[in-house]
């Protein structure tokens, strides 16, 4: 009789049964690749006990947490005195991980001729041998998906699930020569300086464009300007609100060009969404917050939906469209979108809607000035509240911008419009330069 495979039942030998955890048994062990070892071939355990007068006569610090990126965040130095438990030391060229957190990406190389720091147990440290392995190219495959996804199955526990040091050690790797290591360490780090430069570039033109606005429209930041130290006195009939930056003018600005304008002037209505609290839906009329506009764009992907009722309810007290503008009033306090294409949705209050007069002003303009630092310093000082800061409507109504002719906006909205065009370009494109290093590597490790 042909034996039939079972599809149902895995067998385990009882000798190799010595975990209860079906993860670990129904998934792979190990990935498929040439020249592996495991990680008890390479890494040496290290644990070299250090006392707290020790590390604070060598100005070592205790480390904080490793975090998703494998970054390093340490305590600060005062903090070794009341820091309770025992501390370990990392030298340089040495590998870390969090037990809690390595399945997120959470280990750390220490590079050489790095100053050492401190650790608890709940780090493992390890050293391994530099004529056999580079430190940078074991870092980038523990922190690779395809490592992820064996550090996964090696997890125990389930609130705070962790991987044990053995069951770390057990883990498979490709073992490339020490040459090929480093072409492709070299590959890697290559694309991603390029990328850096990008991103570079990109913050480069963002603060142009503030340079650019703040010269075109003459502003001047009234920071500070007039304010002695000592007393201060002022005519109670100067007084309009009873705020330090009203009483001082700390945070207001000046245009030497143009007439300045707040925004009431300028738009037919400034309100908010509506206050009740709505009940949501799988599907109905889009429902946006300041949730979705935490960037000078609508987020369109992440909305909640509202019954058509409720939103015939909602609209009939403000009703978005094309031109409109939405402004956060709390969250991602004093950011800005434009409706830009026709689309049936309500708001909820924690955005203001600002319609503007168009024969007063451009659109694209009120936009750009609300989003850029002649808005931004106005809104900070008129922040409401210590726990969750927000803007009033009464302190967004009050906000100054310079009003050049209509013509003349037009024509900064169109420059604007091309540098934002291009610092998008520079970010895509770094972001893409990024995802290629990343895919590469593990393609060439791991064939995946």
């Amino acid at each position: 009789m042909q034996a039939v495979e079972n599809i149902y039942l895995k067998f385990v030998p009882f000798p190799e049964f010595n975990l209860w955890d079906v993860k670990r048994y129904y998934s792979k062990n190990s990935l498929q690749f040439d020249n592996v070892v495991t990680l008890r071939d390479i890494l040496i355990p290290y644990q070299k006990a250090v006392s707290k007068e020790e590390m604070i006569r060598n100005k070592w610090q205790i480390i904080s947490k490793i975090n998703f990126g494998g970054e390093l965040f340490l305590r600060d130095f005062d903090e070794i005195n009341t820091y309770k438990g025992n501390v370990t030391l990392v030298p340089e060229n040495a590998i870390i991980y969090s037990k809690i957190n390595v399945r997120h990406g959470c280990i750390y190389y220490h590079d050489k001729g790095q100053m050492p720091f401190g650790v608890s147990s709940e780090y493992p440290t390890f050293k391994f041998d530099e004529n056999k392995i580079s430190g940078k190219f074991l870092h980038k495959v523990l922190r690779s998906s395809a490592f992820k996804k064996l550090l996964n199955s090696k997890t125990t526990g389930i609130s705070k699930a962790r991987v044990k040091k053995d069951e770390f050690l057990d883990i498979q790797i490709p073992m490339p020569s020490l040459k090929e290591q480093e072409r492709l360490v070299s590959n890697y780090y290559s694309k991603i300086g390029e990328a850096e430069y990008l991103a570079y570039q990109a913050f480069n033109l963002e603060v142009e464009i503030e340079k650019y606005l703040f010269d075109e429209l003459g502003i001047i930041n009234n920071n500070g300007i007039g304010i002695s130290k000592g007393l201060q006195t002022i005519g109670f009939v100067s007084i309009d609100k009873w705020s330090l930056d009203d009483i001082f003018k700390k945070n207001t600005i000046i245009s030497e060009k143009y007439k300045l304008e707040n925004l009431d002037a300028i738009c037919k209505l400034i309100t908010d969404g509506t206050h009740q609290t709505p009940t949501y839906h799988k599907e109905g009329v889009i429902f946006l917050s300041a949730k979705n506009v935490t960037k000078e764009i609508i987020n369109w992907d992440e909305v909640k939906y509202v019954s058509k009722e409720a939103h015939t309810e909602y609209v009939r007290r403000v009703k978005p469209e094309i031109d409109d503008i939405l402004l956060a009033k709390n969250g991602t306090t004093g950011v800005a979108a434009i409706v830009d294409i026709e689309k049936e949705f309500s708001i909820y209050v924690s955005l203001a809607l600002l319609k503007p007069i168009k024969e007063k002003v451009y659109p694209k303009y009120l936009l750009y000035l609300i989003n850029s630092k002649i808005c931004r310093i106005q809104f900070f000082s008129r922040l409401i509240g210590i726990g969750v800061p927000n803007l009033h409507l009464g302190e967004i109504k009050e906000v100054v911008i310079p009003l050049p002719p209509l013509k003349i906006q037009n024509e900064i909205s169109n420059c604007l419009d091309l540098m934002k065009n291009n610092i998008t370009q520079l970010k895509n494109t770094a972001k893409t330069l990024q995802y290629e290093a990343q895919y590469q590597f593990e393609e060439a490790i791991f064939n995946s």
